[in-house]
């Protein structure tokens, strides 16, 4: 019984994540894009503790590892392009060109299904990342309908088609860089070895609180940020290392 807990545990916490991605977009056409919000929040959380399972119990498996990237495809892919689309069919449509523009939307999941194909097959992202996470991605998309309550004053420029264009454009060449950003996986409590990550959770457990959702495009411009730093100081010691 015990064994098969241990087995079995982490795909189903990942199966937990995929019938959240579900649940959101049901909201989303349902134009409840608050609630299709929460659902990738809730998918994240899923996602982050399906890979701590394994992690704890020692249960890696290929199925494991196929159905977490088809549970991201549909909760991070899927699900932030359906409530993008949505906030496009909200803006105003400047000119017959942005009638057309709604459907860019859906380059998101096939970003991020490129974005998941390349890390299940690339072995440099065995201890980080190359390109934007797909979590993060949705996460940042699912922070939109819940900032424009708080700020009003910004939803001139939400409710922009091709300012929003723009931004899918930049998101979805995120997903494929060759930017390597560090995972936020511990596999120790070695304060020097995680200085960054324990950086990074510190400063976005601070926005987060005074600012609530509004932090989150902060936290991504910071977790980029202090990945590059990271690389940048790596690239120096080793250097310095190789001259003595």
């Amino acid at each position: 019984m015990r064994l098969r807990v241990k087995k079995h545990l982490p795909n189903a916490i990942t199966c937990a994540n995929l019938f959240s991605g579900c649940i959101g977009i049901v909201f989303t056409f349902q134009d409840n894009l608050i609630f299709a919000a929460y659902a990738i929040f809730l998918a994240a959380i899923f996602d982050f503790f399906d890979g701590f399972a394994s992690r704890v119990l020692q249960s890696f498996s290929g199925i494991g590892k196929d159905l977490d990237s088809l549970a991201d495809m549909v909760s991070f892919g899927v699900l932030p392009s359906a409530i993008m689309y949505m906030l496009m069919l909200q803006t105003k449509q400047i000119d017959h060109v942005s009638e057309w523009l709604n459907f860019i939307a859906f380059l998101i999941p096939v970003f991020s299904a490129l974005r998941l194909a390349k890390f299940n097959n690339d072995t440099r992202q065995a201890e980080s990342f190359i390109g934007l996470p797909t979590p993060a991605n949705a996460i940042l998309i699912a922070s939109i309908p819940l900032i424009l309550p708080q700020y009003t004053n910004i939803a001139h420029y939400v409710h922009n088609p091709y300012v929003l264009s723009v931004f899918i454009v930049v998101m979805c060449t995120l997903l494929v860089a060759e930017l390597p950003l560090m995972s936020l996986k511990f596999k120790d409590r070695d304060f020097n070895k995680n200085f960054y990550r324990y950086l990074l959770l510190l400063f976005s457990a601070i926005l987060i609180l005074f600012f609530k959702f509004a932090a989150v495009p902060v936290v991504i411009v910071m977790y980029i940020t202090l990945s590059l730093i990271q690389l940048k100081f790596a690239d120096n010691t080793a250097i310095s290392g190789s001259k003595k």
